[in-house]
């Protein structure tokens, strides 16, 4: 069996392909910044015009957990060499069955990864959102969030953003109001929150 053959077997190979041709067609400008991560960057429709001025590239795929990220780590991030990595990924990890542990020990594969191959780059993380559609992973995903948090104050060059707590409302409850209607992805409101959150963390030059 050929390697492409082997490749296009692995999972979300076809969204990694759709890509690699849009990157044919019109490649990106390197030292922008790559959004790496699932369904909430893909969804996020107007993510490379709302941060046009940074030159961002959106590389969310559906799905996807921080092992996918890292397996196509080449195809989705080195082949752009960012100057800024920006992550959405740990949740689908903890709805498939991981531990707080586990899911931390992939985002540092992950980040390790990235630091050896992107020495220079700014490398920040969106902290998992809750959502109601997933409540009963509400207690893993905080605890992996604090040990990715604490991660992430013992590095350099990297930054956490939470957008957690942006999403409660005073009492610590969702804002049901920020989802669709599956309860998991966002409206446009919640990425405005996410906006907001995120715009000071990004790397101009």
């Amino acid at each position: 069996m050929s390697i492409s053959a082997v490749a296009q077997n692995k999972p979300f190979w076809n969204e990694i392909s759709d890509f690699q041709k849009k990157d044919s067609i019109s490649m990106p400008p390197t030292k922008g910044i790559v959004f790496v991560g699932s369904s909430s960057l893909r969804m996020w429709a107007d993510l490379e015009d709302t941060f046009k001025s940074y030159n961002a590239i959106n590389r969310g795929f559906g799905g996807s957990e921080l092992t996918s990220a890292n397996d196509y780590i080449k195809e989705l991030v080195l082949v752009h060499q960012p100057r800024q990595v920006v992550i959405y990924s740990g949740e689908n990890d903890v709805a498939s069955g991981a531990s707080a542990d586990q899911t931390y020990d992939r985002f540092v594969t992950f980040f390790t990864n990235l630091r050896k191959n992107l020495p220079k780059a700014n490398i920040a993380y969106i902290s998992m959102k809750l959502s109601p559609s997933r409540a009963q992973f509400s207690e893993v995903i905080l605890a992996a969030n604090a040990k990715i948090k604490d991660y992430i104050s013992g590095q350099k060059n990297a930054a956490y953003i939470d957008i957690t707590s942006k999403m409660l409302d005073s009492t610590g409850g969702y804002r049901r109001e920020l989802f669709q209607d599956d309860m998991l992805h966002m409206k446009p409101a919640g990425y405005e929150i996410w906006t907001k959150e995120i715009t000071p963390y990004l790397k101009k030059k």
